[in-house]
């Protein structure tokens, strides 16, 4: 039977039980597409990594004999469209059967099924072979429960897989979780080993976007481009995380620093999230090299690695199949704000926010705790509106696909859905970023001020947003304490913070 096979952009899984054997009479179909470029507006470097790589994949399944249909986005034959094209090609080698993934994208997910209801030839879907959860397999943990806590979910997925357990019941190193040795502050020291450099030109690539006039945000090195786009790299990669990288991890992965933007992070996301790697291997890699280096590596530097992978990418993912379509409406306080001109230029006095969005705008990358407590945290302050936040995280960052970024940013980050996610809303004064960071020295702003004209903006933006959103708040047992203090503060001195956050918000790209 003639049968079409279509792959997309972030499906790039060479242990795929598809490719296991060769069949003549399978098409395997892939496309470089204007509808996946324009959707949102991407940094250049996303929307290069994955034709990069998708031509990589394709070329590798050229080598094992399977037969390729490859539009670029300068084919000819390409009409921008999924559906279009799927009808281009069902025509054109009088395809009998249509097959594809489960996708990961809720909008591909519905064009997909409405397009194969659509059609008269037989259709079959499959999963993707990469999660280790099923799409229900969250809702189905979750069933009955009021609050959805990772990490109950978390230790379920250790036992689950028997991943660094004793017995089971009794994980290694005696405690679940060692988040509390994962706040470090770097200070200069341990050294961080140099980036491993790629050998990855993608001028080619780069001048037929521009070619095409596709609209994209940031900047590019194309004779050095710094991201993994082949399986082989990839591997390579997750091998320097674990010589170079993996001692340090877990006691710096919150640190911030201007003169470093990776720190001791894997740079392995972009890599898992096209299913180049597969996460099962990445945490087997890692702890079979931690296991035979025991003597210099902590478990606590481990641990906290897999908890991202195991528990927090695993979570998000569930969470996103559980609470879409609905999910991306959600705005619990009420956020209307619009984003800062400065997130698009870094254009700001405020030192962390222009490094942290400096660093996204050049690299297409900032770590968690950028992203959280400084981008993100600035944004729940100043009350922005969650559907332009999401919009934001989602073209800028070249791990961003909806499944993560959402329920990270309009969950975790934005508390936008009330509390699915977050037990209670991520944000803080500048003592955080003083803690964590050295962004407060240099700054123009003083971090130990609190409502003069030198005042770090985080410090009164944070007692206006508590003030603000106290009616949304009120029954939030985690935020007893900071409204204790606050019904404490002196009505003039909350006054002054006020008016001070009030002028932050009214004109943000003052600041």
């Amino acid at each position: 039977m003639k049968t079409l096979r279509f792959i997309l952009g972030d499906q790039l899984n060479h242990e795929h039980s598809w490719y296991q054997n060769t069949d003549a009479e399978v098409v395997y179909f892939m496309a470089e597409m204007k509808q996946e470029t324009n959707y949102v507006k991407h940094h250049i470097q996303k929307v290069v990594a994955f034709f990069k790589s998708m031509r990589s994949f394709s070329d590798w399944l050229q080598r094992e004999n399977h037969n390729v249909v490859y539009f670029t986005l300068d084919s000819e034959k390409n009409q921008h469209d999924l559906v279009a094209n799927l009808k281009l090609l069902i025509k054109e080698h009088n395809i009998e059967k249509f097959e594809y993934q489960l996708p990961d994208e809720y909008r591909l997910d519905v064009q997909l099924k409405s397009f194969c209801q659509e059609v008269s030839i037989e259709t079959e879907v499959y999963d993707t072979e990469h999660f280790l959860t099923s799409r229900t397999d969250f809702a189905e943990f979750f069933e009955g429960k009021k609050q959805f806590v990772m990490e109950y979910f978390y230790r379920d997925m250790r036992k689950k897989y028997d991943i660094m357990m004793l017995t089971e019941k009794n994980p290694e190193g005696g405690k679940w979780n060692f988040d509390q040795s994962n706040r470090k502050k770097w200070k200069g020291l341990p050294e961080i080993p140099p980036e491993k450099q790629l050998k990855n030109s993608v001028s080619a690539i780069y001048e037929m976007i521009q070619k095409a006039e596709i609209e994209t945000i940031g900047s590019i090195d194309v004779a050095n481009f710094p991201w993994t786009t082949n399986r082989e790299d990839s591997l390579d990669l997750l091998d320097y995380f674990c010589d170079e990288l993996l001692v340090h991890f877990g006691d710096y992965q919150d640190a911030m620093h201007t003169e470093e933007r990776f720190l001791f992070h894997s740079r392995l996301s972009f890599a898992m999230n096209s299913k180049m790697l597969h996460p099962k291997e990445v945490i087997e890699t890692v702890i079979s090299y931690w296991r035979a280096n025991k003597e210099t590596i902590d478990i606590s530097q481990v641990e906290g690695f897999v908890r991202q992978i195991l528990g927090w990418r695993e979570y998000m993912r569930g969470m996103y199949w559980k609470q879409m379509p609905n999910y991306r409406t959600l705005n619990a306080l009420n956020n209307t704000n619009s984003l800062p001109d400065f997130y698009w230029t870094g254009n700001t006095k405020m030192n962390c926010l222009k490094h942290a969005i400096t660093q996204s705008l050049e690299n297409a990358y900032a770590h968690h705790i950028q992203r959280l407590m400084i981008t993100g945290n600035f944004a729940l302050l100043t009350q922005m509106h969650p559907d332009a936040v999401d919009e934001w995280y989602l073209g800028i960052y070249i791990d961003a696909i909806e499944w993560v970024e959402i329920t990270n940013t309009r969950g975790m980050s934005q508390f936008a859905d009330g509390g699915l996610v977050a037990t209670k809303p991520y944000v803080s004064s500048g003592s955080y970023i003083n803690k964590m960071s050295n962004y407060c020295k240099g700054c123009a702003y003083k971090v130990s001020k609190k409502t003069e004209e030198n005042a770090c903006p985080f410090n009164s933006l944070y007692w206006n947003f508590l003030d603000e959103k106290r009616e949304y708040l009120k029954d939030n047992q985690r935020m007893t304490m900071m409204f204790s203090l606050l019904d404490k503060m002196d009505k003039t001195k909350l006054e002054a913070l006020k008016n001070r956050a009030q002028a932050i918000i009214a004109n943000p790209d003052d600041y």
